[in-house]
């Protein structure tokens, strides 16, 4: 097996755009790209970047989604005046626009290639932070999310061979899509980290929902309370996600890192810092290292900062993977502040790569406080999941 990281760009994501005024901006993609590069990560002797994976073909897409679904897609594609509100396209959430297949099926076939790089054995790790669409559903499109790469990613996985597969998204919303895919299927463990349904769409990811009876307990849902901090988030993350990956022992591990969680995010209402999703990113790759042999793909996400945030947060994971992490205390580069300027206009843009924390959390082993509400969450998903994996709750 080849180490380092393949990175997978082309410009031609930022063609996924819903229109000015959507919160998914691709401005977040573009400047996300740029700041690698003027931290010289693109160089760095880890990573090497792919430049045209290609779109997923038809075939492919059938991996995950209805073939109705993918014509309805091209048909939008090609006329969105013809959009109506069917299969989820022409909402407020999903405004249709030209060229939304090709550019949809561009991001999904970078997320297969990055799969496909890393179970060949070329890489170790793969990242596509275009990636990460965890909505879109088997027959609809749904929150800003057309086709499922991260589904679709893992899909490929098991048709190479790859006998076990889990997923861990810790976007602020439920990864839904892909828990929808793979419910009856053993072969993946699906564990979503997200803000409690009841105040944050989906509106779904309930500690009860555990996989369908061919597969119980390979859905794994831990939803936490809105204004949850740093310390609450990788305390739950760390409280459920390590012990259930050990127990599953997988072939390759996917994650979904949605930079949304942050306190900045205009869509959700957690208070997480860009230091904790830094800490999220490194104990992913940690994981990868201890029970996949390092077969590692991460996937962007959600993520509505598109300045401050999200370009921060997904060049830490970026230099995670390429084995050469950025001092979180270094000062952004000038030329990228620069950058953020001319095609932005913000003049104020982040002058480091930290938001000045150093979060820590408490061991799950450190005991459980029932009058602790997040503790209490964390407690309902052990209880609901872990005995199906002769793990005590």
């Amino acid at each position: 097996m080849s180490g380092g990281a393949l990175l997978m760009w082309d410009e031609a994501v930022t063609g996924y755009n819903f229109g000015a005024g959507h919160p998914m901006d691709p401005v977040r993609l573009d400047l996300t790209m740029r700041l690698i590069e003027a931290y010289g990560l693109d160089r760095a002797p880890g990573l090497r970047i792919e430049t045209a994976p290609g779109a997923a073909g038809a075939s492919t897409l059938r991996l995950v989604h209805r073939q109705d679904y993918v014509d309805a897609v091209r048909r939008v594609s090609a006329d969105p005046a013809a959009a109506d509100g069917s299969y989820g396209l022409g909402t407020e959430d999903d405004p249709a626009f030209a060229g939304m297949h090709e550019a949809s099926a561009l991001i999904a076939g970078q997320s297969v290639a990055a799969a496909e790089a890393v179970w060949r054995g070329d890489t170790l790790h793969a990242v596509n932070f275009a990636g990460g669409l965890h909505h879109a559903m088997p027959g609809a499109a749904a929150g800003f999310c057309v086709y499922n790469d991260a589904a679709l990613a893992i899909a490929r996985l098991l048709e190479s061979g790859a006998e076990r597969v889990a997923y861990v998204d810790v976007d602020v919303h439920h990864g839904d899509g892909v828990q929808e895919v793979f419910w009856d299927d053993p072969r993946v463990l699906t564990i979503s980290v997200h803000e409690h349904p009841k105040t944050l769409f989906p509106g779904s990811g309930w500690s009860e929902e555990t996989g369908g009876q061919a597969a119980e307990g390979t859905a794994v849902n831990v939803p936490l309370p809105a204004g949850t901090t740093d310390e609450g988030w990788l305390r739950a993350l760390h409280g459920v996600v390590p012990e259930l990956l050990t127990a599953f022992a997988p072939d390759v591990l996917v994650s979904q890192h949605g930079a949304d969680t942050h306190v900045e995010d205009p869509l959700a209402h957690f208070a997480v810092s860009v230091d904790a999703q830094r800490l999220a990113a490194q104990a992913c790759h940690d994981w990868a290292h201890e029970l996949t042999g390092g077969r590692w793909v991460a996937l962007g996400g959600g993520g509505y900062a598109v300045l401050d945030v999200v370009p921060r947060s997904w060049t830490h994971l970026v230099g995670i993977a390429a084995g050469a992490p950025v001092d979180p205390v270094s000062e952004v580069p000038a030329s990228w502040r620069d950058a953020v300027y001319a095609r932005t206009g913000v003049a104020t843009a982040p002058q480091r790569m930290t938001d000045g924390r150093e979060p820590s959390w408490r061991g799950w082993e450190s005991g459980y406080d029932p009058g602790d509400v997040l503790d209490r969450a964390v407690r309902a998903t052990r209880r609901a999941v872990f005995p199906s994996h002769g793990l005590l709750p």
